[in-house]
């Protein structure tokens, strides 16, 4: 399978592994899985740092690899798909990795209960 983990999914498998699902932690732990992390999440990450809304003792680039995870950067096709989405969520983040997920047929991993309002394939962490 694979899997696109949320930014707070990434942060909380670092941080706070015992707030994610046993689902959630088996899909991240199995090795058959292909995990990757968006370059819109290390935006937001990034963005949040910035603004003292959150600290974070390593880099995104040092989380990502702990976890055996592929960057996904942003391409025009996803942002494009934005188009096609509902306006359900308004968090842009939230709906470019929804668009992310869509465009490249992952699993998107989250806990953000707006998100399952979506037709996107999830694991709720």
């Amino acid at each position: 399978m694979k899997l696109l983990l949320d930014t707070h999914v990434l942060l909380w498998a670092h941080a706070a592994p015992e707030r994610l699902s046993a689902e959630a932690t088996d899909a991240i732990e199995d090795p058959y899985n292909d995990l990757y992390v968006s370059s819109i999440s290390v935006a937001e990450i990034e963005i949040k740092r910035k603004l003292g809304k959150l600290r974070l003792s390593h880099s995104c680039h040092t989380l990502t690899v702990r976890l055996g995870a592929q960057w996904l950067d942003l391409t025009a096709g996803h942002a494009m798909g934005l188009r096609a989405l509902p306006r359900l969520h308004a968090d842009p983040f939230d709906r470019l990795l929804i668009a992310q997920a869509l465009a490249e047929d992952l699993t998107l991993v989250t806990g953000d209960r707006k998100v399952l309002a979506y037709p996107v394939s999830t694991i709720v962490a």
